[in-house]
């Protein structure tokens, strides 16, 4: 799969997504129980975001254009923004389905076929999601990143609902239904407000991670030796794609075409060990005070 493009990955999301509804939905369909109903919900969320992860990958492959001289990359940042809404909604439909049900707790049916069917569901969003996490980390998509912990997610609260429901199945406490449907609740809330903090901190123009600052600083450290510097590096994320300016500070004495030369040297080298970077650099004299009044951000 290492030369699959995000799209092929956002469809094996949708994919998953309508396998496990429909386990889920049945499983809560057989058993009437709230918890499952929860999970099927959450489920519902990764259908709707996984069609929604697929437009933001098509649109932010599009190349720049005159009025996006930059590209579209950041369209996968309001995908993730998206998706952490929806299961905001999720979460609120769970709590309204959950609370009548702490009221008037109701019996359960056919238990065990529903347990068999929510661990086969389970199965399959675990298996994508471990798919979706090294495909993001490999392609740079903070679409398929969150796609993938949106499915741990749901993952975990599979697992939660069915340890739950197998103490029910124990004990007899019904309430344990809707309390654990209500638990489901809190728990995707967090994942939520996450990926809309990581989303709106992106499109914010936030620094690349700090691994990758580290990779430019070795490239640029041998250079000292040459009695050039470097100043006002400033870095910024836009979904696939990183950016990076900053300024060289040469001696004076040097020719353009060997200022030049240095600066095509430094951008090839970053380039190379990061292949999805733009660099931008700024040729100036050391000896002119003048260069050295620009470095504030």
């Amino acid at each position: 799969m290492q030369n699959k493009s995000a799209r092929y990955y956002a469809f094996l999301s949708i994919a998953a997504a309508i396998i496990t509804i429909a386990l889920k939905l049945g499983a809560y369909l057989l058993t009437n129980s709230v918890g499952f109903l929860s999970d099927a919900l959450e489920s519902g969320v990764n259908l709707v975001a996984a069609i929604g992860a697929v437009w933001a990958i098509t649109y932010a492959a599009k190349p720049p254009d005159e009025e996006h001289a930059f590209g579209h990359s950041k369209a996968e940042y309001f995908s993730s923004g998206f998706e952490g809404g929806l299961i905001l909604v999720a979460a609120l439909g769970i709590a309204i389905a959950a609370i009548p049900r702490l009221m008037h707790p109701q019996e359960l049916e056919q238990l065990s076929i529903g347990l068999v069917l929510s661990l086969v569901a389970a199965a399959v969003n675990g298996g994508v999601a471990f798919i979706l996490l090294r495909a993001g980390k490999r392609l740079h998509s903070i679409t398929l990143r969150a796609d993938a912990h949106h499915l741990l997610t749901d993952v975990w609260t599979s697992v939660g609902v069915i340890l739950g429901l197998l103490l029910v199945s124990v004990t007899g406490w019904l309430i344990l239904d809707p309390l654990i449907a209500l638990l489901v609740a809190a728990n995707i809330v967090w994942t939520g407000v996450k990926l809309i903090q990581e989303s709106g901190s992106a499109l914010l123009d936030a620094a690349i991670p700090l691994e990758e600052r580290q990779m430019i600083d070795e490239i640029l450290s041998p250079y000292d030796r040459y009695q050039v510097q470097f100043h006002a590096i400033r870095t910024r994320m836009a979904g696939t794609r990183r950016f990076v300016t900053f300024h060289i500070l040469v001696p004076g004495s040097w020719t353009v075409q060997k200022g030049h030369d240095l600066c095509e040297e430094i951008e090839s080298a970053i380039c190379k060990a990061l292949p999805n970077m733009n660099v931008l650099t700024h040729l100036e004299p050391l000896e002119d005070p003048k260069s050295w009044t620009d470095q504030e951000l």
